[in-house]
């Protein structure tokens, strides 16, 4: 009780940096608008009178890891409600490509009036938290509430081991209120155990990260793009681009083709409201430039495909050779994208350097020769260049990807044993 206190005393001073961070305008970074209320408990009621299940989702990671079980939990109820909260509102931006399948709110912070002012608006009967987002406040109030918490698709570096081990009496404190915690891998859960938990309530589940669902229809309608887009040709895709990025992307593909002459660019931004202006950038840049949405023939003089739709995202990928993966080059601003949804594809896959929201798992792809780095424009044509001229490489590349995915999918299904058990 003394250690929630002086926790409590600490986080109202420290609140208004946390809030200023929250909130503080950043390009890419949706705005939160008169949403900010709902950090405070303040929760509109939820559609359906049913109890959800409540799944906690922090940021952009934990949105793309919460998908794959949100549509397996869905697929075998599709009658249950499913409330996810976010932190962040790129993390609320992530969740709405799930449409219907989930109702949005944003998560109270840590303050036990905020967290039991949201649990009486939205009555969930379960929390599954996404990785290890443990909050001392939070975990009493909804334990108080007789809620069984979860924690899914949950990591425990040797790092943030042994700082727990320092403080061992708080996470003891967190640790009590969970029902079952569901770990990445088995080192994860050795030391969720050295650390007090009851190893019956630890798991080994990997991770739901992997376990993307890439249907027939969506293959097939890969395979058709390329048709129309040309079949010979050597395509690449930069994907989810943003601001200050397209110009580098541009200039890859203008050395490019000073290398490859037929070489066709789709170029997809991250946000709707750039695509007029991403079209502008390639005329701009003197490139024989056709819209997606246009439904314009595309010739063998077509230099770059705008993708200007969406909700095609894998379609698009599917009929390239080669993917880039964006927001990656532009310093700290965003931080990248989800590399996975090409690799699941088996395609060659290219990342800038700034990668640190999918920063484990870009870290495996590199160190399994699946993904490449390249740190700015000459770079990113230096490895076009190099993938498409070499057929052996790119297949190389190919079964290196399909390999990854296959080794590491299933989690999902293990996971929801689970919460089932629940």
């Amino acid at each position: 009780m003394m250690l929630r206190f002086f926790y409590t005393i600490l986080l109202f001073l420290l609140s208004p940096i946390l809030l200023y961070s929250l909130y503080k305008k950043k390009d890419g970074k949706p705005p939160f608008h008169l949403r900010w209320k709902e950090h405070f408990g303040f929760s509109p009621p939820l559609k359906s009178k049913e109890r959800p299940i409540w799944i906690h989702a922090v940021s952009v990671g934990e949105a793309i890891a919460a998908a794959p079980i949100i549509n397996a939990l869905k697929k075998q109820n599709p009658a249950q409600p499913i409330l996810v909260t976010t932190t962040t509102s790129t993390g609320a931006e992530q969740i709405e490509k799930l449409g219907n399948l989930v109702e949005h709110r944003y998560m109270p912070i840590d303050f036990c009036f905020a967290v039991r002012r949201f649990l009486k608006t939205t009555r969930p009967e379960n929390m599954l938290i996404m990785e290890t987002e443990l909050w001392p406040n939070t975990l009493h109030t909804v334990a108080k509430f007789g809620i069984p918490i979860s924690v899914l698709n949950a990591r425990l570096s040797n790092k943030s081991f042994l700082g727990y081990k320092k403080i061992q009496p708080l996470f003891n404190l967190l640790s009590k209120h969970l029902t079952h915690i569901c770990c990445q891998y088995q080192d994860d859960a050795e030391r969720f155990i050295a650390l007090g938990v009851n190893n019956e309530k630890v798991h080994v589940t990997g991770s739901v990260k992997f376990d993307i669902d890439i249907t027939q229809q969506i293959r097939k309608s890969g395979i058709d793009l390329r048709i129309q887009l040309g079949e010979e040709r050597p395509i690449w895709i930069a994907a989810s681009t943003h601001k200050g990025e397209d110009e580098q992307i541009l200039a890859a593909h203008a050395s490019l083709i000073n290398n490859t002459p037929n070489a066709l660019l789709i170029l997809v931004p991250r946000h709707p409201e750039r695509f007029n202006s991403a079209f502008e950038l390639c005329q701009n840049f003197n490139f024989r430039t056709i819209k997606r949405t246009s439904k314009q023939i595309v010739t063998e003089n077509t230099q770059v495909y705008l993708g200007d739709t969406m909700g095609e995202m894998l379609t698009l990928i599917g009929a390239s050779d080669i993917c880039f993966m964006g927001g990656s080059l532009l310093g700290d601003k965003v931080g990248g994208h989800n590399i996975l949804e090409p690799v699941a594809l088996g395609k060659p896959s290219l990342t800038g350097p700034s990668y640190f929201n999918f920063q484990e798992i870009t870290q495996q792809l590199i160190n399994n020769n699946t993904v490449t780095i390249s740190h700015n424009a000459t770079e990113l044509t230096d490895s076009l260049i190099s993938i498409f001229q070499n057929e052996q490489y790119r297949n190389f590349l190919r079964k290196n990807a399909l390999s990854f995915m296959k080794k590491n999918t299933g989690a999902v299904m293990k996971t929801l044993q689970q919460i089932n058990k629940i």
